[in-house]
């Protein structure tokens, strides 16, 4: 099975070092080829295994034990699948199985109503991630909050980010140096932040040193946001024009229109990939712990053990040198991330525990994860 595997063709479509050595090892099925999931459908999926597309069904098997698992497959995924009969996009099969994700991106999602602290479905956006593009306007599109969230959700699933900051073109240079300086001091240390003009064949080479053959990148931002513009110019990138979906913006929020529906991995001319996604209209972080927001809040984690209560909250204590040393609204924010990434909930046997005590335990694990970090060289 390993000498008939493509691997020059599946480099194309992602295939990293560590996927790589698993298929070396060998599969179970000596039938089934991989391939990557490039887009979900309400009826089928389609995959990619580095030279054409194939229209997808899920065997029976492994669709009962994704439900077991409460899980389902999302775009990033490489599968194992049996080649069927012929097809519209090339060629249908029968996905056998799904290899274990290097990464995932999730967030809680809610059904209607007024989503409780913790509750809600997980939801995946995507998978096998080497680094995400957090694209943001430099107009009206331009949020600390919301920046400190995406961050929040690249910072727990591990995945490394490059904050590109679009429209370059569309505001005063002085405009872009300070949102530049702005969005720098709440990104961890080595982030990149980029400001750049999305629509220009030079975007390309900026990014040149994320686009390597082999690698995935997501682009992840508001609607309007200019992801979609950015996936078009890289994938012009040496060749005719990206044939993505693009919109206006309205002028006087600076938001957009989702052109974007579903999420897409593309091939780039240069080897990498890049999956492009809609908006997300709410983004609720799927978090274990409060650890990953030590990155995002090291400024909260450094200024605490200077509070004159070992136990303080940083909300109306008295001698609190985290609300005296971050600014308001970003404090505001960190408390609400906070909260959303307490527990869901008690086992069924066992007493919810006290409101106070689970945030308690979250700012105890963030002040922990910032200690490990400021032991690092």
């Amino acid at each position: 099975m390993t000498a008939s595997i493509d691997f020059p063709a599946l480099l194309k479509i992602g295939l990293g070092d560590t996927l790589r050595l698993r298929l070396a090892a060998g599969v179970a099925d000596p039938l089934a080829r991989p391939m990557r999931l490039v887009e979900v459908q309400r009826d089928h999926w389609l995959l990619h295994d580095g030279r054409q597309l194939h229209r997808a069904r899920c065997d029976s098997a492994l669709a009962a034990d994704l439900q077991a698992q409460d899980e389902t497959l999302a775009v990033g995924d490489w599968l194992l699948a049996r080649p069927d009969d012929a097809g519209a996009c090339g060629t249908t099969c029968r996905i056998t199985c799904r290899l274990p994700p290097v990464n995932q991106l999730a967030r809680r999602v809610h059904g209607g109503g007024r989503l409780a602290r913790g509750a809600g479905q997980r939801q995946v956006l995507v998978r096998n991630i080497d680094t995400a593009l957090l694209v943001m306007g430099l107009d009206g599109d331009f949020q600390p909050r919301r920046l400190e969230r995406y961050l929040g959700l690249l910072q727990g699933a591990g995945v490394a980010a490059v904050l590109v900051l679009s429209k370059a073109d569309t505001v005063a240079p002085d405009r872009v140096v300070q949102r530049q300086a702005e969005a720098a001091a709440l990104l961890p240390p080595r982030m990149p932040v980029l400001a750049l003009d999305t629509r220009l064949p030079s975007t390309a080479a900026v990014l040149s040193g994320w686009l390597q053959p082999g690698r995935t990148l997501v682009l992840l931002g508001s609607s309007g946001a200019g992801k979609s513009t950015l996936a078009n110019t890289l994938l012009s990138a040496g060749g005719p024009a990206g044939d993505r979906a693009t919109g206006a913006v309205r002028t006087d929020d600076s938001r957009g229109r989702h052109t974007t529906t579903v999420r897409s991995l593309l091939p780039l001319p240069g080897g990498a990939c890049v999956i492009d996604t809609p908006g997300l209209r709410a983004l609720r972080l799927d978090l274990d712990d409060a650890a990953p927001l030590a990155e995002v809040f090291a400024d909260v984690a450094r200024l605490a053990p200077l509070c004159r209560f070992r136990d303080c909250r940083h909300l109306q204590e008295p001698g609190c040198a985290v609300r005296h040393g971050v600014d308001a609204h970003r404090l505001a924010n960190y408390h609400k991330l906070l909260r959303e990434g307490a527990p869901a909930g008690p086992g069924p046997q066992r007493p919810a525990p006290p409101a106070a005590a689970v945030l308690q335990r979250q700012r105890r694990a963030l002040a922990k994860a910032w200690g490990k970090r400021a032991a690092r060289p």
